[in-house]
């Protein structure tokens, strides 16, 4: 029996997003533990040219949110990039989810060979429904998610790989 396409979308990001939201309540409470002011854990970045934590939710949320949209053919919902503090990512990602879990399988489903065209400003992709969701969405969320998990990795918070896998 085949893999129906909304298995790999809907669960694969909710899973990873209710992750992000627990690992986001460890550093919370690591930054109250040790004193540490939390805008030092939400401004963290990599490189002085790459997103901080909160972008890096940001952009994983816009991943999410992107491929229901494209796969889907539902209303995207919008979001202002406004978040400030871990009460405002946590609201992100818990919309996130309630957004991603109101698109009907159905609306997922057989979307496997639909052309799906990203527009830049240099010029275009274009994607069958399985690749676009394969070869770009998986790795781009995953990039986010990953980097976010790694901020606060590289601050001290003590995560590990069951907190990302979410205990598995």
């Amino acid at each position: 029996m085949a893999t129906e396409l909304y298995a790999l979308t809907a669960p694969v990001f909710v899973r990873a997003l209710t992750n992000l939201d627990k690992i986001i309540d460890k550093a919370r409470a690591f930054a109250a533990d040790k004193g540490i002011d939390e805008q030092d854990l939400l401004d963290a970045r990599l490189i002085e040219d790459m997103g901080n934590f909160i972008s890096q939710i940001q952009r994983a949320s816009d991943s999410a949110k992107g491929c229901m949209v494209r796969l889907g053919g539902v209303e995207n919902v919008a979001m202002e990039d406004n978040e400030a503090s871990f009460d405002d990512v946590k609201a992100r990602i818990a919309k996130t989810i309630d957004f991603v879990k109101s698109v009907p399988a159905d609306a997922i489903n057989g979307k496997e060979n639909a052309e799906v065209v990203l527009k830049f400003p240099n010029g275009e992709f274009k994607f069958a429904g399985r690749e676009y969701m394969l070869g770009f969405v998986h790795p781009n969320f995953y990039f986010h998610v990953t980097t976010a998990y790694a901020l606060l990795r590289m601050k001290g918070v003590p995560i590990g790989k069951i907190d990302f896998l979410g205990g598995i």
